[in-house]
């Protein structure tokens, strides 16, 4: 019998569905205005300095990026009060996740994460051959920390947790953090995924990880969301040097990029800018969070750029995403993340989010005679 070429667990994976793109949008439907609120963008785009970074660093591109990254890894050494053998940096925070799957996740090793987080790490546990154990989320779209500790055992390899998480948005707090923690093996490596730590660090019971230290948490977070740098790819994790030395064993020897480390120094360089993209979310994460309770639908409260709420079934949400799209407002249906029934918008800017609020209102009679509102339970 011929030996299989692909491995069984890789048959029950499916491709990562990103937000429709633009352009495809305009070619299909022929449209002018078009606001993409699928992918949790930057909608004020990059800083000007990271333009100017990486416009300079055109004339160089013949040559291989520093391979250790020296500038971008001492900015962040003095942002974050860390030593520089403390710091990786990939292409995003996802492709830090491969170093870690490459690393430490062997096939038959035990993952633990709760039910319907982020799917990109979903995908990378199970192609290393890992066994994930998820725990149902709270009735209000929570982790549940309590169950999650009573999940955690000896044989726990890693433990993922999205904090904010993605696609709902909640978060664990600061007492939750430390209840759990009591209860991971000192040999689990916990993964703190922290893409949107920015929009989330005011609020007064988030646990900033990097406050906290512990030798077998690694910290990701990334420059594709708040500092607007989704296209060039760079992300950066904070962890106990051995970890760090183990992970720079296996990831490529020249990533990120040259374009990546200039636009990230550039980015941090620019702390108006973030402070603009923080207002600008804020504002309109307030305004979109009425909208839609007044429409009569039950959004999660988010401390993201995002906000879910529930349709009531994989039809509405299906219609609504399809409507939408007639009228160039791209949101994304959360069917990937086993919750058919909810959809994600992302907070854009305020023309783009009229825009939205104007497409509802115009395809809103339609469904409800379909549908109606959803129950009031949320899960």
């Amino acid at each position: 019998m011929q030996k299989k070429l692909i491995p069984d667990y890789l048959d029950k994976l499916q491709v990562y569905q990103a937000g429709k793109p633009i352009e495809e949008l305009a070619r299909e439907k022929g449209l002018t205005e078009i606001s993409k609120l699928a992918s949790n963008e930057n909608p004020l785009g990059p800083s000007p300095f990271a333009i100017r970074e990486m416009t300079n660093a055109l004339w160089d591109v013949h040559r291989y990026p520093d391979m250790h990254a020296t500038a971008l890894k001492e900015k962040l050494a003095n942002l974050y009060k860390v030593e520089k053998e403390n710091i990786v940096l990939g292409n995003g925070s996802e492709g830090i996740m491969g170093y870690i799957a490459r690393a430490f996740i062997q096939a038959g090793d035990e993952v633990l994460t709760a039910e319907k987080t982020f799917i990109g790490f979903h995908i990378l546990a199970t192609a290393a051959g890992a066994k994930v154990r998820t725990v149902p989320r709270t009735k209000d779209m929570r982790y549940d920390t309590k169950a999650l500790a009573e999940a955690v055992n000896e044989n726990t390899k890693v433990l993922y947790i999205a904090n904010p998480d993605n696609p709902t948005g909640t978060y664990i707090t600061e007492q939750e953090f430390d209840y759990l923690m009591q209860y991971v093996p000192k040999h689990t490596i916990v993964i703190l995924d922290e893409a949107y730590f920015e929009f989330a660090q005011s609020t007064w019971d988030y646990p900033d990880s990097m406050k906290y230290r512990y030798d077998n948490v690694i910290t990701l977070r990334t420059f594709s969301k708040a500092y607007g740098l989704s296209g060039i790819r760079v992300g950066y994790g904070f962890a106990h040097k051995d970890f760090i030395q183990a992970l720079h064993k296996v990831k490529l020897p020249f990533e990120p990029s040259l374009i990546a480390q200039k636009g990230a120094v550039g980015a941090l360089s620019d702390y108006p800018h973030l402070e603009r993209t923080i207002r600008n979310n804020t504002k309109r994460y307030y305004e979109t969070l009425k909208f839609l309770d007044q429409k009569g639908f039950r959004p999660v409260r988010s401390i993201t750029n995002f906000i879910a709420f529930k349709t009531g079934s994989a039809e509405a949400s299906d219609f609504l995403f399809q409507k939408l799209l007639d009228h160039g407002v791209i949101i994304r249906p959360l069917k990937a993340n086993k919750m058919p029934d909810w959809v994600r918008i992302s907070i854009g800017l305020k023309e783009e989010m009229k825009h939205f609020f104007h497409a509802m209102e115009e395809l809103l009679p339609e469904y409800d005679k379909k549908f109606g509102r959803p129950d009031t339970e949320m899960a």
